[in-house]
């Protein structure tokens, strides 16, 4: 992947930020007309107000009679109550809209809360008072990961028979210099001038933009349109216009109001050293694409010297933030699943397409943001058919993503697929969709699907000198136009002296288009600008350096490098925005108190049963060991609670941790089942209550299955129970 959230110039590094940048959207700057028009009103008022003020204080130093001075007192009062009145509107108006925070954060802390307190995951070295962005999953978030995990493996890796690699996390530094992360892997920060306590100059202009617009009702329509047109452009501010946007707005250190240093470039990577010498530099990888692409060549041969293949790899990611913040999205420390499709650039098309071309869902064309309009949902085959997406193979991932997500639970009308304005793409780039999650938070990308081209190998075989490239033999030999590339070495040797090999490889390296282009500019101009990725800049290329034509031959195989289709997922922040889909809350029996539910699907759950003795007595006791033997055999993770607490009592902690169904043992020959969601419960003999379960959590059967298949049991003993 080239680098999502924690997660940069342009081109090259756009592509390296995936699951870095905000991921927050604001893609569209343009207020609602509602707003407007009360913002407006409320400037209006707010004028009155002041001119009428002035006017009775004017009748009070005049001495005017009693009866002018009360008319003038109570035209203000009104007009105070017409202010009062539209700043209420306003407000309701902005939290409505989603730009309003409180009950979004309310429900945030309401989830954390629930999530530590039951040990989902907590702060890392809590007891040193822990490190920002780093945390540490508890049993049941380390039960959920897995799940998601071993769902990703099965929906991904064994559907689509991937070659699965395991590569190191310490990574030497030629292979990233290649990638383009170590020059360009970085957020823009400035310095507290006294303190020299660090932050994202982003996320100050962001923080500073959003309270205004939350919480600040006396600024003008005019002011509020610019903060959201600062908002929606801010990603592509060069640290001089980032700088000169805090100065405008006197963004100060925020512990301290402490003047702040202008922006700069802070890389985003751990560093390290490789061997005892410390002569090996190396780095903690910020992603775990490079691994594969750097492995192209043997797992071509592995797979038979054939293409499409792809290759998959889970591991962790590494990227040294500034500022992480907003608990699992932004974290120093996280897991990654990448997959890298390699196909041949001249065919895209994918063989089970069709399987998916058929889904609707909501997706977010690039046409559609710069216009102002919503997300809508498109039939993903008509997309493709269109060309709004690129090609078959990318929408084949799109449509797979998609399943993936709203099966582990993930709400498919707060999921969206967005694609990248053409500022957000990388030149080689042809296409790119991130999966967008909505959470309290905003909306969230957790998945970037990109279509790379060929860059990733170009660059690996230019800095490695092995070529990563494939072949396509002819069952006849064909005479074909060859492209020929000759660089006139003694010319570019005098131009660019230690570079010019670096120069040399990009000039060899270019795809025909590329070339003829160049061609076409130096026959016409004399002088081209080239972009050498291995040296990070552009390069002026004239008419004597390089020699450009077309020659037939008779080939027996057509030799290319291969394009990469790159479905990226963060796992954390996926994990993260499923906990908030399926986290609600329902009154107690009594209705004295709200109950935290996680309504996880089965497939997730941390827990997939629990098994409660109704009373405590021998009898039942060996009842549920029988059980939990049973559910043991089958593979179905289970909790006994033989606490003496009643039956309620233990169904509400139970619940508050996903579990979705419950066996109670109220005898020695039957038991009753209850369903988390729906709170009902079917009684099922001993033997049978294990493959029950089992049936369910596995996908075998549907508890309406169940419901319909056994006897139900009473609702006056189920109350009772609860």
């Amino acid at each position: 992947m080239r680098i999502l959230s924690a997660f940069i110039p342009r081109p090259q590094i756009l592509s390296l930020r995936r699951f870095q940048t905000n991921s927050i959207s604001t893609i569209h700057a343009s207020m609602d007309p509602t707003e407007q028009s009360l913002r407006q009103s409320l400037s209006e008022k707010s004028s009155s107000v002041e001119s009428q003020g002035n006017a009775v204080r004017a009748l009070k130093a005049s001495r005017e009679a009693n009866p002018e001075i009360d008319a003038a007192i109570d035209l203000l009062n009104k007009l105070k109550l017409e202010k009062s009145a539209v700043e209420k509107q306003l407000q309701s108006t902005i939290t409505s809209s989603g730009n309003g925070s409180l009950n979004r954060e309310a429900f945030r802390q309401a989830v954390v809360n629930t999530l530590e307190r039951r040990l989902f995951y907590i702060p890392s070295f809590k007891i040193y008072r822990g490190v920002a962005g780093l945390f540490d999953y508890g049993p049941p978030g380390c039960a959920v990961k897995s799940n998601v995990l071993s769902f990703w493996r099965q929906h991904f890796i064994l559907e689509e028979n991937m070659l699965e690699v395991d590569c190191p996390c310490v990574t030497p530094e030629v292979v990233l210099k290649a990638s383009g992360h170590v020059d360009k892997f970085t957020d823009l920060m400035v310095k507290d001038e006294k303190t020299g306590t660090c932050y994202r100059a982003d996320h100050l202009l962001k923080d500073y933009c959003t309270e205004k617009l939350e919480k600040d009702l006396t600024i003008s329509a005019e002011k509020a349109a610019e903060y959201k047109d600062v908002l929606a452009v801010m990603e592509d501010y060069s640290p001089e216009e980032l700088g000169a946007k805090i100065k405008e707005y006197g963004i100060t250190a925020p512990d301290t109001k402490n003047p702040l240093s202008d922006p700069y470039p802070f890389n985003l990577m751990f560093q390290t050293s490789i061997g005892p010498s410390g002569l090996i530099p190396g780095y903690m990888r910020p992603e775990t694409a490079q691994g594969i692409f750097v492995n192209f060549k043997d797992l071509y041969y592995y797979n038979g010297r054939k293409l499409p293949f792809a290759a998959a790899q889970i591991g962790q990611a590494f990227r040294n933030e500034i500022s992480p913040r907003q608990g699992l999205l932004r974290v120093r420390e996280f897991t990654l699943a990448e997959i890298e499709h390699f196909v041949d650039p001249e065919n895209k098309s994918h063989p089970k397409f069709s399987d998916v071309s058929k889904l609707e869902f909501l997706m977010f064309p690039r046409e559609e943001q710069m216009s102002g309009q919503s997300a809508k949902k498109l039939c993903l085959g008509e997309a493709v058919a269109k060309g709004t997406v690129n090609n078959e193979t990318l929408g084949y991932f799109i449509g797979r993503v998609y399943l993936f997500l709203t099966r582990l639970g993930i709400d498919k009308e707060r999921l969206r697929f967005r694609q990248h304005l053409a500022n957000e793409m990388a030149h080689y780039a042809a296409d790119c969709w991130d999966a967008e999650i909505e959470s309290s938070y905003g909306w969230i990308e957790c998945v970037g699907i990109a279509d790379r081209s060929a860059y990733d190998l170009r660059a690996h075989s230019e800095k490695s000198g092995v070529a990563l490239v494939a072949e396509e033999k002819y069952a006849e030999p064909k005479e074909v136009e060859k492209l020929v590339i000759n660089p006139v070495k003694k010319e570019l040797g005098l131009a660019f002296k230690g570079t010019q090999k670096n120069v040399v490889e990009s000039l060899e390296a270019m795809n025909e288009k590329e070339a003829m282009e160049m061609k076409a500019t130096l026959e016409s101009k004399g002088e081209v600008e080239f972009y050498v990725c291995t040296l990070g800049k552009n390069v002026s290329i004239k008419k004597n350096m390089v020699s450009i034509s077309k020659e037939k031959k008779k080939e027996h195989q057509r030799v290319f490098t291969p394009s990469v289709i790159e479905p990226s997922f963060g796992i954390g922040r996926i994990i993260y925005c499923l906990y908030e889909h399926c986290f609600s809350t329902r009154p107690s029996k009594a209705g004295d108190e709200q109950l935290n539910v996680f309504r996880f699907p089965p497939l997730v759950a941390p827990i997939k049963c629990t098994v409660f003795p109704l009373v405590q007595n021998q009898q039942f006791e060996e009842a549920t060991k029988v059980i939990s033997k049973e559910l043991t055999s089958v593979g179905i993770s289970h909790k006994i609670d033989i606490t003496g607490t009643s039956i309620g009592k233990r169904y509400a902690r139970t619940d508050e941790l996903g579990v979705p169904f419950a066996i109670t043992v109220d005898s020695d020959t039957s038991v009753t089942i209850r369903e988390r969601d729906s709170k009902d419960q079917v009684r099922v003999s001993l033997k049978e209550a294990a493959s029950v379960v089992s049936s369910v959590a596995e996908g075998k059967m549907t508890w309406q299955d169940v419901w319909a298949s056994f006897p139900h049991h009473s609702s006056a003993a189920a109350d009772e129970q609860e």
